[in-house]
């Protein structure tokens, strides 16, 4: 099938352009036309022509357009309007790129009788799979705007949970950076200006002046050496990472660092009591939901965990069984979890770790912040006070064999 550009007039007399697939010209103008539009051109998109749809289509969405589109999703379906029209609709409304060409491919897949899960799917790119499922359900239910509705919180609560350890880990990040960035000037700019001070003068160094020395001059003829090092030691790791080991390293880290681990690990328990609750709620098997919110998990060690817990759960094990075994996740998970299964009430369980969670990584953020800005603050006085002690004792030194 190709691709053709479109501009028409809208029944509501509004211009729109967009694109879709067709057989072939005349399909995709019976295909706008069926929809009373007035067609104003129709022409097959090339390599210049749909650049955006080239561009965009399969890259990933933040959550949080996520969570406007299914809000206004929502919002629409529940005031009458039709699957059709506010797909139609979203699309004018729309900013991210590559969202509003997928809701397009969408609009043209509905138009022509495909259900709405099976269009969403062939976006896989754009739309998860979680929400593919749970439109799934919704369609087989006939509550399409709940789900919709579920979608655009868990969405709001995925990207809050983003910003937070994003926020935690920003400011650390620039103060390492600017740190690194005054220890090198000082290295290669300030320090051989003081030392040619004492170049034609008889006074003995101190022998950690002698070492910030001979770094300097080190860093000064081989910087590009060690530009060279330093770039290699970042893609080096990067490329490590990628493999399958190095995600298991990367993986075990992440939870086992002093700070940072705490956070890490709240935030996988808050994803696991979201997303199991978003999914069970709609209707979604107990096996399909732990499957598709281990493949949401971004840590190895936890998709590990929860792929361990859809067999054992496939062989008639409660699901708390597997979370306390894996030993990755905390006490109360598993009480939760289980006291839910006692009861036949897990859905209202994975909603209470959800929300304990959630605002328990905004606390441990807040609390990660205040230990690692002094921290770092102190470290980099430490480095910097060092240098500056061994740039003055010669100067000390000379002061008093005059006097």
């Amino acid at each position: 099938m190709a691709q053709y550009n479109y501009r028409i007039i809208t029944p509501a007399g509004k211009e729109k352009k967009g694109t879709l697939q067709a057989k072939s010209r005349d399909a995709a103008m019976t295909m706008l036309k069926n929809e009373k539009n007035v067609v104003v051109q129709c022409d097959e998109a090339t390599a210049l022509t749909a650049p955006f749809a080239i561009l965009h289509k399969g890259q990933k969405v933040k959550p949080r357009d996520l969570a406007l589109f299914c809000h206004q999703f929502a919002s629409i379906n529940n005031a009458g309007v039709s699957v059709v029209e506010a797909f139609g609709m979203l699309a004018d409304q729309t900013e991210n790129k590559a969202l509003q060409d997928a809701i397009n491919y969408v609009h043209t897949d509905i138009g022509k009788g495909e259900t709405l899960a099976k269009a969403m799917r062939k976006q896989g790119g754009v739309f998860p799979e979680m929400l593919c499922n749970m439109v799934e359900a919704g369609e087989a239910s006939g509550s399409l705007d709940k789900s919709f509705d579920r979608m655009s919180i868990q969405f709001e609560k995925d990207a809050a949970l983003q910003q937070a350890v994003k926020k935690a880990i920003t400011y650390p990040i620039i103060l390492v950076v600017v740190m690194i960035a005054v220890i090198v000037a000082m290295m290669i700019f300030v320090i051989p200006t003081f030392m040619n001070m004492f170049a034609d003068l008889d006074v003995e160094m101190p022998a950690s002046t002698m070492f910030i020395v001979h770094l300097s001059d080190f860093m000064v003829a081989w910087w590009w050496l060690c530009l060279i090092v330093v770039v290699a030691l970042i893609f080096g790791w990067k490329a490590y990472a990628a493999t399958e080991s190095g995600k298991e390293v990367t993986s075990a880290l992440a939870i086992k660092l002093p700070v940072l681990g705490a956070v890490k690990t709240k935030s996988a328990c808050a994803r696991l009591g979201r997303t199991l609750c978003t999914l069970l709620g709609a209707g979604v098997p107990m096996v399909d939901a732990i499957d598709i919110t281990g493949r949401s998990m971004e840590n190895l060690l936890y998709k590990r965990a929860m792929k361990d817990a859809k067999d054992q759960v496939l062989r008639g094990v409660p699901l708390s069984k597997p979370l306390q075994s894996c030993g990755l996740f905390p006490a109360m998970v598993v009480h939760m979890v289980a006291i839910g299964e006692e009861t036949g009430n897990i859905e209202a369980m994975l909603e209470n770790v959800a929300q304990y969670y959630e605002e328990d990584v905004q606390l441990a953020t807040e609390q990660m912040m205040t230990i690692l800005e002094p921290a770092i603050i102190v470290v980099m006085a430490v480095i910097v006070g060092y240098m500056c002690i061994a740039i003055f004792q010669p100067m000390l030194t000379l002061y008093d064999a005059l006097s």
